[in-house]
């Protein structure tokens, strides 16, 4: 191990790749291999007062990239570092414990007008977990909480239920799509809140009831109609879509980017709220696609996509690449793009400016379009997060991308504060999406509205 670094870029590789070839707990315990004893600093020979000082530099370096996730585990480290060094004291920031509801999985107004917070793994969560008869348990967990750990609180729940007041021995947990598909968890698996996709949900049941778990009836029967999105101007509803991504973007730890890229399912600290993030982006795709395809007007569809071309073109003026290209993915949605009348019916100034932000998707010479793009953008920024995940596949990339991303969150973007009963209704509409995430449901909106025509 490299404890005399002679370059600081070397030094911040190493603290951002290091979780890939070793786990924090041996790197703890080669720093204290590699100090020397606690001898009096004029009795130590040269090379190991060099030494003493390179551990303490890599060891402080480590707190202050990892000082949030390590506040996490308690003490341990600082304990260690103690060891290192007598004079050292960790400052103890007590974070302030609430019970919340994650997001998506739990809709409630209140909670979504407030400012998106970093989640941790200890965080304690309320989630609903439903039954084969869609009734539901509300619980109260962490939200790294083990799956047998669930079932148990699940267990705890249903046994004062008067639907089911006979408990079976044996409970499984699963995840149901909004398509039917299912996924049973084990009971090893941790922190499965945040892998949930848009529209899945968490079902317990009996092993022998696994076949008959159908997704939720406001999943799989949506009635068509106007959007309220009809009533909203395009520049407040980019605002809150930027306001949003922002929050969402300023709280993934910088870790989690590394951790994701390699695995993060089995490493020590899980992408939380880089997760979210992913999902964030892929509920924007779906909302423009369900807007739209449920407006059975046709000259009020191609209201909404003039909306939404403007809409991608005040995210990309406000520098959010995460919207602006979700917007314009949602738009390429094949059950969007084949209404052949509703995009006739599009002006030419659209059409052109569509096809002219198209081209930034063009994944070509590996997306240089995209890359072009932000490239040229100063920060702050939020950029495309999945495009930023691609292709990091080696250590010195992945520390280029961390230091990219720190780029990014340089300054800090200017948030609207208004808060007007229609600017907070603006708010609490881009915050709980409801969409569709279930391409065959897509599909046949579309060709409903194909048959009107």
């Amino acid at each position: 191990m490299i404890l005399s670094v002679p370059l600081e870029t070397l030094l911040d590789d190493f603290m951002l790749t290091h979780p890939i070839f070793l786990t924090a707990d041996a790197f703890q315990q080669v720093l204290l291999q590699q100090y020397p004893p606690p001898y009096g600093v004029a009795e130590l020979a040269p090379d190991g007062v060099s030494r003493k000082r390179a551990v303490l530099s890599v060891a402080f370096r480590y707190l202050d990239t990892y000082r949030e996730l390590l506040q996490e585990e308690g003490d341990k480290f600082p304990k260690v570092t103690s060891q290192l060094h007598d004079n050292y004291t960790e400052e103890k920031e007590s974070r302030r414990k609430q019970v919340r509801p994650l997001f998506r999985h739990f809709r409630r107004i209140d909670a979504c007008l407030q400012p998106r917070e970093a989640f941790r793994g200890s965080d304690e969560i309320f989630c609903r977990v439903y039954t084969p008869d869609h009734s539901y348990v509300t619980i109260r967990s962490r939200l790294s909480c083990r799956v047998d750990d669930i079932l148990a609180l699940v267990r705890e729940k249903l046994q004062y239920s008067d639907e089911r007041p006979l408990l079976p021995s044996k409970l499984i947990l699963v995840a149901v799509t909004s398509a039917g598909e299912k996924a049973v968890f084990r009971p090893s698996d941790e922190a499965v809140f945040t892998t949930l996709g848009v529209n899945t949900h968490l079902f317990t049941c009996q092993p022998s009831e696994l076949d008959s778990l159908l997704p939720l009836p406001e999943e799989i029967h949506w009635t068509p109609g106007d959007s309220k999105l009809h009533d909203m101007s395009a520049e407040e509803v980019a605002n809150q879509l930027v306001a949003f991504d922002w929050e969402l973007f300023s709280c993934v730890h910088e870790v989690e980017f590394v951790c994701y890229v390699f695995h993060g399912e089995q490493s020590r600290w899980r992408p939380l709220n880089l997760e979210l993030v992913l999902q964030r982006c892929s509920e924007v795709q779906h909302w423009v696609a369900t807007e739209t395809l449920q407006c059975h007007s046709l000259p009020k569809r191609v209201q909404l996509l003039r909306k939404f071309i403007k809409i991608a073109a005040l995210c990309k003026q406000q520098q959010d690449l995460l919207s602006f290209l979700a917007v314009l993915l949602g738009l390429d949605n094949p059950a969007l793009s084949r209404l052949r009348l509703t995009w006739e019916g599009l002006p030419g100034k659209f059409r052109k400016q569509f096809q002219q932000f198209e081209s930034i998707t063009d994944p070509s010479r590996n997306h240089k379009s995209y890359r072009d793009l932000i490239t040229s953008l100063m920060p702050p920024l939020i950029p495309f997060t999945p495009l930023l995940l691609k292709g990091t596949l080696h250590t010195r990339t992945v520390a280029d991308m961390v230091r990219s991303i720190r780029r990014y969150r340089s300054g800090q973007l200017v948030m609207d504060t208004e808060t007007s009963p229609s600017h907070l209704q603006t708010k609490a509409y881009v915050r709980q999406l409801h969409v569709i995430d279930n391409q065959n449901l897509l599909f046949d909106l579309s060709c409903k509205l194909d048959s009107q025509s």
